[in-house]
Formats: C-alpha cells, sequence, structure tokens
C-alpha cells in the first residue's frame, strides 16, 4: 500500500469514528466537523455520501487523476539535462536563479530542488547543528568595514589566488572584489582606497589577525595595539578604528560570503570562460558585484550614512601606501628593496647626501620619495624615474 492509499484508508477509519460518536450524540456536528478539520457543513455533505454510496462515497475523487497545475514532462527532462551537462555542483538556489534569468524558467525553487532530489543529482542539505545567536548588524551603512582575503582555484585550470573583499556590515553590500595573486599590505591599501575614494572614511575596520593588519607577539594572544603594521598606522592616520577578530565565528558574516562566492563566483567565471587575472576583475567588478549586491544585499536598519566623504584624494593615495625612512647615500641615492633610487638635482639644496628621507609604494608597485611634505621623485615599479613635476603631500 502506497502513502497516499495508506492515507486515505486512516481518513476513513477516522470519520466512521466521529460519525459513530455524533450517532451515539456524543458529538455535535460541530464537533464531528473539528475533529475532521472540516466544516460543519463539510461534516453534513461527507455524512450523506457516506449514507448513499457507503464508504466508496469518501474516497477523494482527485485520485489517479494528474494535477491540471503538474509540470509537463518535457520541462522536467529538460531541466534535468541542463544540470547534468552544464551545471553539476552549483546548489540549487543559483541553479534555480540562472534558470529563471537566462532561460525563462517559471518554475519555483521547491520543486527544482525536490526534482533535483528524486534524480540524485544533488545530496539534501545536513542537519543543522546547534543554534547560536549572531551579533547584530550595524545600523547605518559605512559604520564597520569588514575586509578579509579567501584563496581558492577562482580561475579554472590556474593555480590558487586570493580573492581580497571589502563588504559593509550594515547591508551586506561588497563595494571591492578583486583577484591577487597574494594577499599582504598592497592588496589592503589597493581595496581601501577604492573604497575610501568612492564612499568616504567608514567608522571602523574589522579584519582578521594577519601580519599585515596587526602585530602579535604571542602566537594567540592579544594583538599590539602599539606598535602598528603600516595598514594600522594609515587607519590612525585617517581616524578609523581598526577592530580584530579573535575566531573564525567573530567573522561569521564574511565567513558566509565567502562561501557563498566560492560557490557561484568560481561558476559563474569558468562560465563565462575566464581565465586570466585582470580580465576576471574586470568582469568582477562590472559584471559579477552589481548582480551579487542585488540578490543578496540588504537595507540597513536605519537610512543614515555613516561615512565621511573624502576632499582630498591625492592625500589619500598618500597616506594609502606603504612608508618606510631611509637615509640618503653619498651618491645621492636611495636604497629600496634591492634597487636605488636615484634623487634628481634640486634648487633646494646643494644634496641630499644623509638626509633623512620617506619612501612610499604604492599599491601598484610605484615608488616616491619624500622629504618632509615635499616629494622629490617618482619611479616605477622597477626605480626608473618618472619625467613628472614635483608635488606638496598633504
Amino acid at each position: 500500500m502506497n502513502r497516499t492509499a495508506w492515507l486515505q484508508d486512516r481518513r476513513m477509519q477516522k470519520f466512521r469514528d466521529v460519525l459513530s460518536r455524533w450517532e451515539r450524540r456524543e458529538l455535535s456536528m460541530m464537533e464531528a466537523g473539528e475533529l475532521l478539520g472540516v466544516s460543519e457543513r463539510q461534516f453534513r455533505r461527507y455524512r450523506d455520501r457516506y449514507e448513499e454510496d457507503g464508504l466508496a462515497g469518501l474516497v477523494d475523487r482527485r485520485l489517479g487523476k494528474a494535477s491540471p497545475k503538474r509540470v509537463p514532462a518535457k520541462d522536467v527532462s529538460v531541466m534535468l539535462e541542463l544540470y547534468r551537462e552544464a551545471y553539476r555542483g552549483w546548489n540549487v538556489k543559483h541553479f534555480h536563479e540562472c534558470l529563471v534569468r537566462d532561460y525563462g524558467f517559471r518554475w519555483g525553487y521547491t520543486w527544482v530542488k525536490t526534482q533535483l532530489h528524486t534524480a540524485g543529482l544533488v545530496e539534501r542539505a545536513k542537519k543543522r547543528g546547534a543554534h547560536r545567536r549572531k551579533r547584530e548588524r550595524k545600523p547605518c551603512e559605512g559604520m564597520m568595514l569588514h575586509q578579509d582575503g579567501s584563496r581558492a582555484a577562482w580561475l579554472c585550470g590556474q593555480p590558487g589566488l586570493d580573492l581580497i573583499v571589502t563588504m559593509d556590515d550594515a547591508t551586506s553590500t561588497i563595494y571591492s572584489a578583486f583577484l591577487v595573486e597574494e594577499e599582504g599590505t598592497a592588496s589592503t591599501f589597493r581595496a581601501l582606497r577604492e573604497v575610501f575614494g568612492t564612499k568616504g572614511l567608514p567608522v571602523s575596520l574589522y579584519t582578521d589577525r594577519g601580519s599585515h593588519y596587526f602585530f602579535t607577539p604571542n602566537a594567540g594572544a592579544a594583538v599590539d595595539k602599539e606598535r602598528l603594521t603600516q595598514v594600522g598606522r594609515a587607519l590612525e592616520r585617517l581616524g578609523i578604528e581598526h577592530i580584530a577578530a579573535y575566531s573564525p565565528e567573530a567573522r561569521g558574516r564574511s565567513e558566509r560570503m565567502f562561501g557563498t562566492l566560492q560557490d557561484r563566483l568560481i561558476k559563474e567565471l569558468a562560465k563565462a570562460g575566464i581565465d586570466e587575472i585582470d580580465a576576471a576583475n574586470t568582469w568582477i567588478r562590472d559584471v559579477y558585484l552589481p548582480a551579487h549586491n542585488a540578490r543578496f544585499a540588504r537595507p540597513a536598519a536605519l537610512p543614515e550614512i555613516a561615512f565621511v566623504a573624502v576632499s582630498d584624494t591625492l592625500a589619500l593615495t598618500e597616506i594609502l601606501c606603504r612608508q618606510e625612512e631611509r637615509v640618503v647615500g653619498r651618491d645621492n641615492t636611495v636604497t629600496w628593496e634591492g634597487r636605488k633610487l636615484q634623487l634628481p638635482e634640486s634648487p633646494l639644496r646643494h644634496h641630499w647626501v644623509k638626509a633623512r628621507v620617506r619612501v612610499h609604494e604604492y599599491p601598484d608597485g610605484s615608488l616616491a620619495v619624500f622629504h618632509g611634505p615635499r616629494v622629490l621623485a617618482r619611479y616605477d615599479a622597477t626605480g626608473k624615474p618618472f619625467d613628472t613635476p614635483s608635488r606638496i603631500a598633504a
């Protein structure tokens, strides 16, 4: 006996029991209907049908008939074939969104999931663990940004790369995302420059305790807030609070976001046939992020914006870069990681020998040498000087 027939038999047994109690006047017609989960009027219909035709009168007349809302077998076959051939491994929600977007599919997500489960193409979700209370979001956009990197084989057939993402805590909007060969100070400054230059300065930045973010004297211990890294120095200069996360659970919002990105972005990049970093970064910025934010971002609890607009973007560039002091050599050069940066002649003084200068290295690898607020020269990543006039740094 299948489940439908068994349920039908149980319904009939329950009706006979309730009907006999009504006949013995133990129940009113309204109470009998309530026990069966129907109205008093429907109970009278069942009674009349039973008196006329017996148990046959109670059989659900829909049994054995195809539902008028049933999905055509052809559509089921097409959907399953698409998943097998082009979308194998995609999660059901992502697959359903692509069906609706790219193929005009009009059947629901739950139906698609059931069909994939029945066909054995998708495993059923595992039972969730114990409930944990998550940290409430910040109420306003710009009150806290999350920044983190995730290493994966983002490009098909290519070695692992780091995806650097900067996201708003209040809305889950991703402001910046790009691939680099290795996460570090340069990638952090690049991301911060992108976000601060377009959105403004946030109240705080929430990151892990990577060595480019914080100095940690003892592994697993608290970070040293006095000994600042290059990133810490720049954030302090801008007046932005830098908050360290002490566990993966503390970064739950960004961890869940990376889970979504690893599940969706890798497949979308492969589907678009992109296997080169620069092309991927352009596609992520122009195509993927607008669609991702439209799908996953949510409005902030309050309409106020906490970002502070940046009036001098040139000064921002000089802050969001690596900075170290050097002493000029006797040949008027500055040594920087194996490169000799030749200082040009200057009307300010006869030479720069033994002068203390400051070297700026920007996220793109270019360099500049400063004496106080004045830039003495600028160089490309190889140390070759640019033929550009000097200017005053903020």
